[in-house]
């Protein structure tokens, strides 16, 4: 099941489905349905996202890694999820199986996958707007099913991981909980509405490409989404306390725990720093790489809702690629579901509206004070 991906495969392929790359951006586009209108719109959906440690999962008869395989399912397949359940063991040959391991399970219509290797979707396709909104340069969108194949307009590809994938005859993909920027709208001959995603400085710090996108698998974002949670408390009166060794993270308003949710810090040689530190950049979303040379390098766009806390790089901000939540797994970012790192974003200062997109303050006016704390032997 496992097969040899280096860390520099990892950068290269992170975020990144495989599928068939179609060499005129637009001819996938007035094929045929895409994937997304095919998914089940049930309650909640599973997206199998293990690559590239492995190219696929397995379906159990049992919440157990020694039971039956009923059978195998594919990187980036969906299935219906049911409910979460704690099995009797993990994955004994998980990657990460060292660094805290977790017994949760998923229940599914076939049977049981290791809930590690789940992303927790919905498939909510919309209605696409046919223009711009009146006024505006353009928009924050959110992705709102389990995937969407992104097709470049300014070939060749920069970004260093869709440049890869698309050279190895895959395609590559935005994932549920993605936000991204829209600038432009256009109809193609078949009816499709077609956004136009731009990484442009201030809208996603990329590389200089521009892509496509379905307009049915987004959705735009409000400034009601962003509005401030708890502005009237005293800015002083918050802060988070993220705990390296449990791997949780809590969100006080003077001594009252107002929010907790499980994370995954930095592991081994890319610790997150510990100590006191604060908020002192924030963005609705950004394109985060780095060491894209090196087998420890990474390169993902579309990070939600970073708040950024010490030097230029470590933030806390939403993961898709994983559901490694509880154990240590970063490159020294604190990784939160989507959702939690949404909340973080709106109850945190400084407050930073869509139509400011970003925010960064110097110390000593920096926003709420974070503390990562680990016990010392």
């Amino acid at each position: 099941m496992r097969k040899a991906v280096s860390r520099r495969d990892f950068l290269k392929l992170a975020g990144m489905g495989l599928g068939a790359m179609a060499f005129n951006p637009f001819d996938r586009f007035s094929a045929s349905q895409p994937p997304f209108m095919q998914f089940s719109t049930g309650e909640r959906l599973a997206r199998v996202s293990v690559f590239p440690d492995w190219y696929f999962t397995e379906i159990k008869s049992k919440p157990t890694a020694y039971s039956t395989t009923v059978r195998k399912i594919e990187d980036d397949g969906v299935i219906e999820w049911v409910r979460e359940v704690i099995g009797s063991d993990a994955f004994s040959f998980d990657n990460f199986i060292a660094q805290g391991p977790k017994k949760t399970w998923v229940e599914t219509p076939e049977g049981y996958i290791y809930e590690p290797h789940l992303q927790s979707t919905r498939n909510m396709p919309n209605t696409p707007m046919t223009a711009m909104p009146e006024g505006k340069a353009g928009f924050w969108a959110e992705v709102t099913v389990p995937y969407v194949d992104i097709y470049i307009d300014t070939p060749p590809f920069r970004t260093p991981s869709f440049k890869y994938i698309t050279e190895t005859g895959g395609m590559p993909r935005l994932y549920y909980s993605q936000v991204i920027w829209i600038d432009q709208i256009r109809t193609d001959e078949t009816g499709r509405v077609l956004y136009r995603w731009n990484e442009d400085f201030g809208r996603g710090y990329g590389y200089g490409d521009i892509f496509w996108v379905d307009g049915a698998a987004l959705r735009m974002i409000t400034e009601e989404e962003v509005a401030p949670i708890s502005p009237d408390v005293d800015p002083a009166q918050k802060k988070i306390v993220a705990d390296a060794f449990y791997q949780t993270l809590s969100c006080y308003e003077g001594n009252t725990e107002v929010f907790f949710c499980k994370m995954s810090s930095g592991y081994g040689e890319f610790a997150t720093p510990i100590g006191t530190l604060a908020a002192w950049r924030k963005m609705i979303s950004i394109h985060m790489s780095a060491n894209t040379a090196s087998d420890s390098g990474y390169d993902t766009a579309a990070v939600a809702w970073p708040t950024f806390i010490s030097g230029e790089g470590v933030a806390i901000h939403a993961a898709f690629w994983h559901n490694y939540f509880g154990t240590r797994r970063s490159h020294g970012c604190i990784n939160v579901l989507p959702e939690d790192a949404k909340w973080i974003f709106r109850w945190t200062t400084p407050y930073v509206s869509l139509e400011q997109t970003e925010i960064k303050m110097e110390w000593p006016n920096v926003g709420t004070q974070v503390i990562v704390k680990e016990p010392t032997l």
